[in-house]
């Protein structure tokens, strides 16, 4: 089995840092063989994140909240059709051996908090506010990794990929 790395964050409202950040995660993931999991629409940090990985000859899923066929990224090599609107952030949170989130919205909170209801997951947060981070390292300790920017999400990925049960050799050590 291939480790699925889930990037998340804003479509429309997401910053040039959580573009940038989700471009470059996208792209170290697909660097170690990692699938690239996103909501897979052509939008904010859901498309950098696949265009990263595919780009740099990665794969990559993107799980869709509808049927508008047109508005699947065209970075995403394997759409899945849905149609459960923001219910499909339980997927992308189950689907995904870790989270990392590139900036925060209403939905990104949503997978990050169903993330975490989910034991030993971890999840990464990148380039988001103090209250954020305070908010969810009090929820869940352990669990939460903050980091600044994409070179500390990808040294935080390495470290987490590492310790997972499969697909461990794919790693560049």
């Amino acid at each position: 089995m291939k480790n699925i790395v889930g990037i998340m964050g804003p479509g429309k409202e997401a910053t040039p840092n959580d573009l940038r950040n989700a471009y470059v995660i996208g792209r170290y993931c697909a660097g170690n063989g990692w699938v690239v999991l996103t909501g897979g629409r052509k939008s904010g940090v859901m498309d950098e994140g696949l265009r990263g990985a595919k780009e740099n000859g990665g794969l990559t899923v993107g799980i869709l909240p509808n049927d508008d066929l047109s508005q699947i990224s065209e970075h995403c090599d394997i759409p899945i059709i849905t149609n459960a609107r923001s219910g499909r952030n339980f997927f992308n949170v189950l689907s995904s051996n870790i989270l990392v989130a590139c900036g925060m919205s209403h939905g990104t909170s949503s997978e990050v908090s169903l993330a975490l209801a989910c034991p030993g997951k971890k999840v990464i947060l990148v380039g988001t506010d103090d209250v954020t981070n305070t908010f969810y390292k009090k929820m869940a300790g352990e669990q939460v990794i903050i980091t600044k920017d994409y070179k500390d999400a990808c040294a935080a990925l390495k470290r987490v990929m590492a310790h997972l049960k499969y697909g461990t050799e794919d790693l560049n050590e």
